[in-house]
């Protein structure tokens, strides 16, 4: 049963006179992606394979989380489209367990409920989500995948 991990960006700074996709991780952001990846380790969730977003703060998190997988770095998830997200995991080849996909709000958020039906309310900068899937990565849709765990940095 194929695994998904859905993870928000840990929090940047402040865009004021820096392009969004330039946006690099506060002081908390960088703590709270690093905490994020024990907390991956701790509960056995390790990628064999990464999608995310080429923008500098999501590109950070992941360095912080200290996961080494395949890595492709994806513009459709900087563009935050949710149905985009949808299909880049349809994409994902059979022989990978886990994927975790890096990306932003409101599509994150919104690719979660739109795959398990349900969502938490909030989905806070390095939120992360993890989605059961019942059969193989070409077969995801929408209402298919199981919200397994959800975890924000105050957890």
């Amino acid at each position: 049963m194929p695994t998904l991990i859905v993870l928000r960006h840990a929090k940047a700074v402040a865009g004021f006179g820096t392009p969004d996709i330039e946006r690099t991780l506060n002081d908390r952001g960088r703590r709270d992606a690093a905490a994020a990846g024990e907390w991956l380790r701790a509960e056995g969730l390790v990628p064999g394979r990464v999608l995310c977003s080429p923008a500098a703060r999501t590109r950070e998190t992941l360095g912080l989380l200290a996961v080494r997988a395949d890595t492709a770095f994806e513009g459709g998830i900087y563009d935050n489209d949710p149905g985009v997200l949808m299909s880049l995991v349809a994409e994902t080849a059979d022989g990978v367990g886990t994927l975790l996909l890096v990306g932003h709000n409101p599509s994150v958020h919104q690719f979660v409920h739109d795959l398990t039906g349900r969502a938490p309310e909030q989905f806070p900068t390095c939120a992360l989500a993890v989605v059961d899937l019942p059969g193989p990565w070409a077969d995801v849709r929408p209402g298919l995948g199981t919200l397994a765990a959800f975890r924000t940095p105050k957890d």
